[in-house]
């Protein structure tokens, strides 16, 4: 009966969202504000059954309802309460009904912005959120239908694949997806500007405090990415150019640049059709990822022709939308107002020479990304592009893309003197020239990973921090400062953890012991230890530094039950300095077994600047909204 309802739910989300687009541009075309107000009450119907199609789907997982198919393939008696729900949306179907709920929350909350405002260019934006919904809706309906019945049903489920039990995962995808689907409110206010004829600041002053959020969820998003990858899959590393990393990459780029140009948009009504595109090819790589990690693609071309549905039902998706609105701008681009000129040296000229390069640095990544797919399509063989490539293209790409960033905000909009420029950014590069070296130096060495990791770091804060604390500024001013510290911490992480991590495999018995970076691991042996829905072997390494103890870490070997799947399971010990990690690998006898020791100096510093970032853009946005307010919008 609750997988009924949840379906019964879903389909009258569909006509409700429907409803919404066309009451919203209705309205929007004859200035009424009762069809504007039944717009946002179907908006709010629309998120309401949306909301109960995913509870559905939620108590089925929570029962154990094996008679839904999507419940029996991926959750087990045996499995923890927890990653029940992680397993709600650990399947296609249930992701794409993620991906519906939180795009039902985004257009909720325009809808309630819309209230206050009332205007025809937040009931066209609402209509754009209503026609995405119904797409993503219908893709659910027709190709990845949740609550599919089994008749008889099994007595026991597959399970979770064993990845995804882990509290990251629990995480993870909802902050993905709220950075994904964000996007499209800026997409949304973008075409609403585009039909309604305005490519004018109005529409980048509403769309940018969305955009912010948006962007902070998918910086978040990526984060959490990288630090389960980096201690759930044993391997040590923070990024390795998976194509599934790079499907949100592109997207957070794009939206970086996107940032940016809606500042100058918003402030001086410039760059128009820029702002416009940029928002429309946010969204559409958003919708690219998706296709990418949910039609089967990257797992093989050949998986994907065996169910085409999928796959071709996003791309046609992705056409529609992106070239409808593509389309429109083209044709309303030759129309747009007149903008204000400005001089070769402004913040204008870097704020978009910025843009470029983030956009080459996107199309780097994509074309990394699809050029093995492509190949494999066409029947020529596979091919690996991995991290070689894109560290020779893409690091190149944006060393200058930050040097921008330290020097943008010091110079003055539409024109600066070039000298006053030099000589204001002396300082910072002379202490970023000598602080990037000796850093690396201290360390032991003088390496160019670290060198220009610290250097463009210090050269960041050096340019931002006195400034911000000589002449003040707004909280959005301090948020945007925030931010770019915030890379610049991160960079200080990659820098010296490229640098200087250092790795050895072992094979140990017990009471012998290795030397690692400094540190001796004494291997004490192994026990086994049971699990809710695993068994597992637990090792333990006491590690101590000239004879003081550091830590005592446990890595594990487990082996789930249902699946049979076997999982390595690190041991970490979190440091400001650095971390110490270690993976138990495969046993040589009964006593002696491998064992991977890692060193990572500074690692944890990404993860840091990364939620710098977020909470730089919160406070940006948080300032924006509270202007708009004083402003009386």
């Amino acid at each position: 009966m609750i997988p009924e309802l949840g379906h019964l739910g879903l389909i009258l989300a569909l006509q409700l969202a429907l409803l919404q687009s066309v009451l919203g541009f209705s309205g929007a075309a004859r200035g009424s504000a009762r069809l504007m107000a039944a717009a946002r009450g179907a908006a709010a119907g629309q998120g309401l059954f949306v909301a109960l199609g995913f509870a559905a789907l939620a108590w089925s997982f929570y029962v154990n309802d094996f008679s839904v198919l999507n419940v029996a393939e991926h959750s087990s008696r045996h499995l923890p309460a927890a990653y029940r729900l992680t397993a709600t949306w650990g399947s296609h179907e249930g992701s794409i009904l993620l991906w519906a709920l939180i795009l039902a929350a985004w257009t909720v909350a325009v809808a309630a912005s819309a209230r206050r405002t009332g205007d025809a260019l937040a009931a066209r934006a609402l209509a754009v959120l209503g026609l995405v919904s119904t797409g993503f809706l219908a893709f659910i309906l027709f190709t990845s239908n949740p609550f599919m019945r089994l008749d008889p049903p099994p007595p026991e489920g597959l399970d979770l694949n064993p990845l995804l039990q882990d509290p990251g995962m629990i995480i993870h995808p909802p902050l993905l997806y709220m950075g994904y689907v964000g996007f499209s409110v800026a997409f949304a206010f973008a075409v609403a500007a585009l039909l309604a004829g305005r490519l004018d600041a109005g529409w980048a002053r509403r769309a940018r405090p969305w955009t912010l959020v948006a962007w902070l969820f998918l910086t978040l998003g990526i984060m959490v990415g990288s630090w389960w990858a980096y201690y759930e899959l044993g391997w040590g590393g923070w990024w390795f150019w998976d194509p599934t990393e790079n499907a949100s990459l592109m997207p957070w780029l794009v939206g970086t640049a996107l940032v940016h140009s809606l500042a100058a948009t918003a402030k001086r009504g410039i760059f128009q059709v820029w702002t416009v595109f940029l928002a429309i090819g946010a969204f559409a790589l958003s919708l690219i990822g998706t296709f990418l990690v949910r039609s089967g693609v990257l797992s093989s071309v050949h998986a994907f022709a065996q169910d085409p549905a999928r796959g071709f039902f996003l791309l046609l998706l992705l056409a529609v939308l992106v070239g409808a609105a593509l389309w429109v701008l083209a044709l309303r681009a030759p129309k747009a107002g007149g903008e204000a000129g400005f001089a070769p040296c402004s913040r204008e000229t870097l704020l978009l020479a910025g843009n470029v390069l983030l956009l080459v640095a996107t199309g780097t990544v994509l074309l990394g990304t699809l050029y093995p797919l492509a190949l494999d399509a066409l029947g020529q063989g596979k091919v690996s592009v991995g991290p070689p490539y894109f560290n020779s293209v893409f690091v190149p790409l944006m060393a200058p893309a930050l040097l921008l960033l330290g020097i943008g905000p010091r110079v003055l909009w539409q024109r600066a003197d070039p000298r006053e420029v030099l000589a204001g950014a002396a300082w910072p590069a002379i202490g970023a020239a000598i602080l990037g070296p000796a850093l690396s130096l201290a360390y032991g060495e003088l390496r160019w990973q670290a060198a220009l990791g610290v250097g463009l770091a210090a050269w960041i804060v050096l340019s931002t921090l006195p400034r911000l604390v000589r002449r003040g500024g707004s909280l959005a001013q301090w948020g945007m400062g925030l931010a770019h510290c915030g890379v610049a911490v991160g960079l200080v992480g990659i820098g010296l953890v490229t640098a200087f991590e250092s790795e050895r495999a072992v094979t140990l018995s017990a009471g012998e012991s290795a030397v690692v970076a400094g540190h001796e691991w004494l291997f004490k042996g192994v026990v086994e230890v049971p699990g809710p829905n695993y068994s597992a072997v637990r090792g333990t390494l006491a590690v101590s530094r000239d004879g003081a103890a550091v830590a005592e870490l446990h890595p594990e070997k487990r082996v789930y039950h249902a699946s049979k799947m076997p999982m390595t399971e690190s041991a970490i010990r979190y440091g400001l300095a650095g971390d110490l990690y270690v993976v138990l690998g495969d046993p040589v006898s009964h006593a002696t077994w491998t064992v991977r020791i890692f060193h990572k100096p500074f690692v944890g510093w990404i993860w840091a600047g990364a939620m710098t970032m977020a909470l730089g853009a919160a406070l940006a946005a948080l300032g924006r909204r509270r202007a708009r307010q004083g402003d009386g919008e």
